[in-house]
């Protein structure tokens, strides 16, 4: 085939039926990825802030839940949410729904367990003294720990959503028509290119899953340059603060 005959191929690849049909291929993987990456941010914030809010019997009942999502198989998961939803909830499921409510629950689950770590790596001193300052627990867990511990979590928070731009790839189980179900349709097809045609899928999810670590490098970067900055203006203020304090201390001494 030509490169021209080979363009088609490479649109339905990369859009799917789109504009005349459904959003499919490549850029339905980055709906999926994207969706379910910040659901999955929001239940991990959640579960990781609740882990550590709780004691006793609740903490034990949340923790149980967290493990029972993280060990269950994402493909067993997607089949659950396709399945049994429409019979519990009385209503049909697409499984596009299916596959993200998958995704986001098994990615908030492995999230908790990180923004959980992350909020207990800073240190109990940090909240207590928050605490003697007449702030909540809530109140000093937002304004205190959150902003130091969301650098800690950052890099789990890249790794997970990297496995779940990968794990975009199981929808096609439910009949999803993301990246690699089009990439098999058109390899029936076609017969002849499976190098070629799987190759290319290869390419496309190295290059979505090093955007993605690419942009997390560059958000920890500029979060690290603007905490040094802070943290040389209060060291200078605190600076000049004792510099006036040694100077009127002098001026009473005489």
């Amino acid at each position: 085939m030509t490169a021209l005959e080979w363009l088609p191929t490479l649109r339905y690849l990369l859009l799917g039926a789109f504009p005349n049909g459904p959003l499919g291929g490549a850029a339905l993987t980055v709906v999926l990825s994207v969706v379910s990456a910040l659901l999955s941010a929001v239940v991990g914030l959640a579960g990781g802030v609740a882990l550590a809010l709780t004691r006793g019997g609740a903490y034990v009942v949340l923790l149980g839940i967290v493990a029972f999502f993280r060990a269950i198989p994402v493909l067993m998961l997607i089949f659950w949410t396709f399945f049994l939803m429409p019979m519990l909830l009385h209503i049909d499921v697409p499984g596009l729904v299916a596959v993200v409510c998958a995704l986001s629950l098994i990615g908030g689950a492995y999230l908790s367990h990180a923004v959980h770590a992350g909020i207990v790596s800073v240190g109990a001193g940090q909240q207590q003294a928050a605490l003697s300052l007449g702030l909540t627990r809530w109140q000093a867990l937002r304004h205190v720990v959150l902003p130091q511990a969301v650098r800690i979590m950052l890099p789990s928070f890249v790794n997970q959503w990297v496995s779940l731009v990968k794990d975009t790839s199981l929808a096609y189980i439910v009949g999803v028509p993301e990246f690699t179900f089009l990439a098999n349709q058109v390899n029936s097809r076609l017969m002849i290119y499976p190098a070629q045609i799987f190759v290319f899928v290869g390419i496309v999810y190295l290059v979505l899953c090093s955007a993605l670590q690419w942009i997390a490098s560059r958000v920890l970067l500029r979060e690290r340059a603007v905490h040094v900055t802070r943290i040389d203006a209060a060291t200078e203020m605190e600076t000049e603060a004792s510099t006036v304090r040694d100077e009127q201390h002098g001026v009473a001494v005489r």
